[in-house]
């Protein structure tokens, strides 16, 4: 995969055509390969800068840039407006934060590689006004209820990283599984995934007698014996239970301490 050019990111790219990298914005669907490079293919550090500048961390997926000397013109509304109009160009923005009468923003967008873009491209650039803009990584949020939103949404790309890597039929071989060690049928509307098992060597050489009796169901991952002894499990389990339950407590014993009788 290639990466974009930091050149083409701050205004000019001195090699044109023959640039081997990118010359386009991320969009906010950019995955990249190595989560320890940012878009620009710069390798990141295990830590910040103390002024919180430079390429910035892969210990944490930071989204949100600091916006310093932001000359105010009017109200907090109209300083808003005008920040989102210019910071809007570089990716979809998720929030905005001004603080009046102190000249700074901060902007968190929906991707973080649009952030490392956005950082390059205004770096020492201006608004509306003349100023000179201070661009810097933001520091995390002290916000309780930031860090819960910040907290589920990574719990939620997880999710559906791991969920995206699991084999639909293990997960049904595995709740079919539980089902019968719990004793609770299934509901039929559930769909069960299936496959078409290979033939081997084996399967053409052997006569059909001798082959495995599969399920019923054409291509079940799970043969007619296997279910049966798994259900067998199932209600031994269950009996068993049941007797531990249902058998009353020994009564306690006076214990001689290895006497062989009460005159001894």
């Amino acid at each position: 995969m290639k990466y974009c050019c930091l050149f083409f990111a701050r205004g000019c790219c001195p090699y044109g055509y023959e640039c081997e990298y990118l010359h386009v914005l991320p969009s906010d669907a950019t995955t990249l390969p190595d989560s320890s490079k940012d878009c620009f293919a710069r390798e990141k550090f295990s830590d910040y800068r103390d002024d919180m500048g430079g390429v910035g961390s892969f210990t944490r997926e930071n989204r949100t840039l600091y916006i310093g000397r932001i000359k105010e013109n009017g109200p907090g509304e109209e300083t808003e407006e005008t920040v989102r109009r210019h910071f809007k160009e570089w990716g979809t923005i998720d929030r905005l934060r001004v603080l009046q009468h102190r000249g700074v923003a901060f902007v968190t967008y929906i991707s973080e590689y649009s952030a490392q873009f956005a950082k390059e491209s205004m770096a020492c650039q201006s608004l509306d006004s003349d100023e000179i803009l201070n661009v810097r990584w933001a520091t995390e949020d002290p916000n309780p209820t930031t860090k819960t939103i910040e907290k589920r949404r990574l719990e939620e790309l997880g999710q559906d990283a791991i969920a995206s890597k699991v084999d639909d039929r293990i997960v049904d071989a595995v709740r079919q599984i539980r089902a019968l060690e719990e004793g609770v049928e299934l509901e039929p509307d559930q769909p069960e995934f299936s496959y078409e098992p290979e033939l081997d060597d084996s399967d053409m050489v052997e006569p059909p007698a001798k082959r495995q009796k599969l399920d019923s169901k054409p291509g079940a991952i799970l043969s007619t014996d296997t279910l049966a002894g798994l259900r067998y499990l199932a209600e031994v389990r269950q009996k068993q239970a049941a007797a531990a339950k249902a058998k009353p407590p020994a009564k306690p014993t006076l214990a001689l301490g290895g006497y062989g009788s009460d005159s001894d």
